[in-house]
């Protein structure tokens, strides 16, 4: 089977494509090795909405579920086994590009239970878990970027563990997250752990952005506020984008991390998630062509991947040397009256919210097929 040409043009351009999905039969029905076939597919996402809905659809959890009724297993515990098995069975699909990729790709992430988003105790100690249990190397444990997160992302990295670092919205918290992660580097190297087997992305938020701060223009409703929805979401990644460079890719501040990289240590890579365009009056390919750029990852959505695989314009890198036109744009939105501080830490607080709601669905859920299980 041929790789589709656009997505191909687009990890030709530097940026790994990872599906933002899974489910059991999407392993099982061998979806998931098709899309790596046809589709460029290089890692896999999940997080607590995916799973809930995966769990929600159709019968291929049944069985397991009936089994883990019959054993007394609790809800926790329970989903647990469901999610852990799936993302066990999807690193085995990528462990060849795991191996062919010399361990950058191939990747498949499970989240930290996200009730635990503000206590770092519990996360590290869920993380060393969720790791131990997967017991592949090509996991990545997903851990938000809230304040206690960081502690825990630098103890975690410490421990040898490959960290996703997700629902980042703003370049000041991304900065934050960089360091975080140059901290555990050191920390496991103080510790004698391979550093060149520790990876991690920095997952930067993108169409949440443009959600947020198009309603707040829109209720500004002058010319000068509505002449900029859109444009924000863009602008916030490539401002992180030149962070990224400053810190791992030559900038001012990349001397710490070149002396790490002497003792085998890897950049971490920014991911650009929620890449699923909102606005229908929007290109539904946004956030993938305007984001191309050299050692990034774009999570993408199965619609947004196919309108890329059906008609997306991959014209190189279009985000390095732009941080000055994306400044150009925040300063506009600074001066029409948006108060960007508190657009990122409302979206920080409803992106925890939102997986603690999908969590908790799922709990119901699954409390609610192994009741039914164990009254058969």
């Amino acid at each position: 089977m041929a790789q589709n040409e656009n997505v191909a043009a687009l990890s030709a351009a530097g940026v790994s494509v990872w599906l933002d999905d899974l489910s059991r039969d999407r392993i099982q029905s061998g979806n998931l090795a098709e899309l790596i076939e046809t589709r460029s597919v290089v890692g896999v996402t999940t997080n607590p909405t995916i799973f809930q809905g995966a769990l929600s659809q159709g019968h291929a959890y049944d069985g397991q579920v009936k089994e883990l009724a019959a054993q007394g297993a609790d809800v926790d515990s329970a989903i647990r086994t469901i999610t852990t098995d799936d993302v066990r069975a999807a690193c085995d699909v990528l462990a060849g590009v795991y191996e062919s990729s010399n361990g950058v790709d191939g990747r498949v992430s499970i989240e930290v239970d996200p009730r635990l988003a503000f206590d770092a105790e519990q996360t590290v100690a869920q993380a060393i878990d969720l790791w131990k249990t997967v017991d592949r190397p090509n996991l990545f444990i997903k851990i938000p970027a809230t304040e206690a997160g960081l502690p825990a992302i630098t103890r975690v990295i410490a421990e040898g563990i490959s960290v996703n670092v997700t629902l980042i919205f703003s370049v000041k918290r991304y900065r934050q997250v960089m360091g975080a992660y140059l901290d555990g580097l050191r920390g496991a190297k103080a510790t004698s752990h391979d550093l060149a087997k520790i990876h991690s992305v920095a997952s930067f938020f993108v169409s949440r952005v443009d959600t947020e701060i198009d309603k707040r223009l829109e209720t500004i409703g002058t010319p000068e506020a509505l002449a900029l929805r859109g444009q924000a979401g863009v602008a916030n990644a490539r401002l992180a984008y030149a962070e990224y460079q400053d810190v791992f890719d030559g900038g001012a501040h990349t001397s710490t991390y070149t002396h790490l990289a002497a003792s085998g240590a890897n950049r971490q890579r920014p991911l650009w998630a929620s890449t699923g365009v909102k606005n229908p009056e929007y290109s539904d390919t946004l956030y993938v062509t305007e984001l191309v750029a050299p050692n990034t990852v774009n999570t993408l959505p199965e619609k947004t991947l196919e309108a890329v695989a059906d008609h997306g314009e991959i014209r190189g890198d279009a985000v390095s040397g732009t941080a000055a036109a994306a400044q150009e744009v925040f300063d506009k939105l600074t001066a029409v009256g948006i108060d960007l501080d508190d657009v990122f830490d409302v979206l920080e607080r409803e992106g925890v919210e939102k997986f603690e709601k999908s969590w908790e669905e799922l709990l119901s859920a699954t409390a609610g097929e192994l009741a039914k299980s164990g009254d058969n």
